[in-house]
């Protein structure tokens, strides 16, 4: 019987991000079904108490240093970016919007997204920045925006911060295989193990 991964991810975490590099090809070598769940990390946040690693500044230095070095182990183009922290509540209603109504933009979406962040260093907190990066990657901006508005899309990320606070997830990116759950991007060896066993 074929494994899930579930990803929960938002992609103002560059942890995420190099996960979302990996994951697709480990899910495909597994022959494991992906399940996406975008989830809004500021909610999981202020629900379980914790916080991004990098409000401290040793350890943010480190962090960024060491998702540099699995960056260039896996071949993934990563750059810290200077805008850092991002506001992703809309981009993250945007993408549960396409999930929701337009399931074959939703992936390309998420392409566009983390990598003018985590690799082209943009600044996304800047609306016309963001507008910019939709039309560069062939979406209406304005119809993003109105899809991320809506009050069903809006509930829906709502729901999967709830439900992923209620699962026990405390960050991202976080994966489930089979009830277990693994965070981190340093554990997909452990996902794939998983999925192997």
């Amino acid at each position: 019987m074929a494994q899930t991964v579930e990803f929960w991810f938002d992609v103002g975490s560059p942890a995420a991000y190099l996960a979302f590099e990996r994951l697709p090809a480990i899910c495909r070598a597994a022959g494991a079904t992906l399940e996406w769940r975008p989830m809004l990390l500021g909610g999981v946040f202020q629900a379980t108490g914790n916080h991004s690693p990098a409000t401290i500044p040793a350890k943010g230095r480190y962090l960024f240093a060491d998702l540099q070095r699995f960056a260039a182990r896996h071949g993934t183009a990563f750059a810290p970016n200077p805008h850092f922290p991002i506001n992703t509540l809309t981009l993250m209603r945007g993408a549960v919007g396409l999930q929701l109504r337009q399931p074959a933009r939703f992936v390309p979406y998420l392409e566009a997204v983390y990598r003018a962040i985590w690799a082209e260093r943009r600044n996304m907190n800047d609306g016309a920045v963001v507008a910019a990066v939709l039309r560069e990657a062939e979406f209406d901006p304005e119809a993003v925006l109105a899809l991320a508005a809506e009050p069903d899309v809006k509930e829906r990320l709502k729901a999967q911060t709830q439900e992923a606070v209620a699962r026990g997830v405390f960050g991202a990116p976080t994966f489930f295989v089979g009830g277990e759950m693994y965070w981190g991007q340093d554990r997909l060896d452990f996902v794939k193990e998983a999925l192997e066993a």
